[in-house]
């Protein structure tokens, strides 16, 4: 049973899959900027289940456009916001191993912190997730302003992660552009979002960069003429999605039922799961080096990801995601009982 890695296996759901064929003709290059259609959907999606408030979306500096996923937004976002040539990037102490992938690809450093450094020296972009991929955590609001005041106070743009935060199980997670945490403009703030999990479309590559329009317009320019572009159909998939909460909520539920499944047999086996409020892993640990769980769980047949690969931080944890059928999830949570 492989609990390893996070990939959607449940059917897209027929909106999406239905406004991607009506589509399906289309001659033109598509648009890096986003169809009309699909900014209008991005924006009110995030009014509506983030309560986030864009500058015009179909305005003239752009505040939300899509993206080919989200990976190749992160990875690639050093290089497209210019800060190639010194500097140090910050990531969580825990955290999806893309960030640093993405500071080494434009020659920046990497510093792991969870607080805002004392100071600023060197620092060229901070990278926030919450939830978190591995581990669940979610920021608080007083967290998350705590960095926006600091990268404002010292000019470094502040980039959350949020791909996971319709997945809220004990907390609500909060959007960083969010007013009561960012106020009334998103200035030197970016967030960025995807369909792959919410909507069960991970194979259709459709991710959203949205906030400070100055950032957005910079990230836009550079996209455009390297052919960075999601292709007609699926920006049409992608507005039809993000209009429709129904499926969301299906998806949701599924989730809500194999993490209760899972989480109560890890317990029952003698380990614990740390953090895991959101999202949709399990950060579970038994006390010892993850690669000792590792060896455990395959003992029983079943397969996760070791701590370790997220960081020194995560060397005494493991992730096993809820990205299984409900069929395996229920395998694994009796082989655990076993």
């Amino acid at each position: 049973m492989d609990l390893s890695i996070g990939t959607p296996v449940d059917a897209t759901p027929e909106v999406l899959s239905t406004a991607l064929a009506a589509a399906g003709n289309a001659p033109g290059y598509p648009t890096a900027l986003g169809t009309a259609a699909l900014r209008t959907a991005a924006a009110e999606w995030l009014r509506r289940r983030l309560g986030v408030h864009l500058a015009d979306p179909l305005g003239p500096d752009p505040s939300v456009i899509p993206t080919v996923g989200s990976k190749e937004l992160v990875a690639l976002l050093p290089t497209m916001l210019g800060l190639r040539g010194g500097g140090t990037v910050l990531v969580p102490e825990v955290a999806y191993p893309t960030y640093e992938v993405g500071a080494v690809l434009a020659g920046l450093q990497v510093r792991r912190t969870d607080t805002p450094p004392a100071g600023s020296a060197g620092v060229v972009l901070v990278w926030l997730n919450s939830p978190g991929n591995p581990h669940g955590r979610v920021l608080s609001d007083d967290q998350l302003r705590a960095w926006v005041a600091w990268g404002r106070a010292h000019g470094v743009p502040v980039v959350s992660d949020e791909c996971y935060v319709t997945l809220g199980w004990d907390v609500e997670p909060r959007s960083l552009l969010h007013p009561e945490v960012a106020g009334a403009d998103h200035t030197g703030l970016l967030a960025v979002h995807s369909l792959s999990k919410q909507s069960t479309a991970a194979g259709y590559r459709a991710g959203l960069l949205s906030g400070d329009p100055g950032l957005v317009r910079r990230v836009w320019e550079v996209r455009r003429h390297l052919g960075l572009l999601v292709p007609t159909p699926v920006q049409a998939a992608m507005a039809a999605g993000l209009a429709d909460d129904a499926s969301v909520e299906r998806q949701r539920e599924r989730y809500r039922t194999r993490r209760e499944r899972l989480a109560a047999a890890v317990r029952a086996a003698g380990a614990r799961i740390d953090h895991s409020e959101a999202g949709l892993y399990l950060w579970v640990t038994r006390d010892e080096d993850c690669w000792a769980t590792i060896d455990w769980l395959a003992g029983l047949g079943i397969v996760a990801a070791p701590g370790s690969f997220y960081g020194p931080a995560g060397t005494r944890h493991v992730r096993m995601a809820l990205t299984a059928t409900d069929e395996r999830i229920s395998a694994a949570a009796q082989r655990l009982a076993d």
